[in-house]
């Protein structure tokens, strides 16, 4: 009775050491599975996402409207206030602008923020550009801190005709628990 149970033992054990290992592969592959993903839609490589744009020299298309949505948000688990400054912009396209986002550390400790960006609709995102912003490096807050924080975009004049409106979303996080640490 017993090598029957010791032989179902070791086979159920050598599963979820298989399930285990392949899991720690497959969480592994995601970070190349990711970057070929954002290049085939469009949405550039991270190396293209985490730094600045260069504003178009050309002049603005002012005879073109597009409507900049801004929204934010940021996990359940967070100690952080965080808005845009205005809900939304009207702007056209190929000329620089600036929005504003407020960040406020409600923790009892310093601690490093990161913000995500998203633009939305999916197939206008490699149209905005951002020149400067607080997404491309974390940013450090003292307890109780609350700031302002920048991003200066243009829209390419390139955007297809049939989009007049994006929407540019941030979810802010607390650096120490997306990297798993106690915070």
């Amino acid at each position: 009775m017993e090598a029957p149970r010791r032989k179902s033992n070791r086979g159920l054990v050598a599963r979820l050491v298989l399930m285990t290992a392949g899991s720690f592969a497959f969480g592994f592959a995601l970070v190349p599975l990711y970057d070929v993903f954002c290049e085939v839609t469009g949405i550039g490589t991270r190396a293209e996402l985490s730094r600045a744009a260069t504003a178009d020299a050309s002049a603005p298309d002012v005879n073109r409207t597009v409507v900049v949505e801004f929204t934010a948000s940021v996990p359940d688990n967070g100690s952080w206030e965080f808005a845009p400054v205005v809900a939304s912009m009207e702007v056209h396209p190929g000329r620089l602008y600036e929005a504003h986002y407020t960040a406020h550390n409600l923790a009892d400790r310093e601690t490093t923020g990161q913000a995500v960006p998203s633009i939305t609709p999916l197939r206008a995102a490699r149209y905005f550009r951002k020149t400067e912003c607080f997404c491309f490096t974390p940013q450090k807050f003292a307890r109780d801190e609350q700031r302002e924080l920048l991003v200066r975009f243009t829209v390419d004049r390139d955007l297809p005709p049939g989009i007049d409106r994006l929407t540019l979303s941030y979810a802010f996080y607390d650096v120490a628990h997306v990297a798993g640490g106690a915070g």
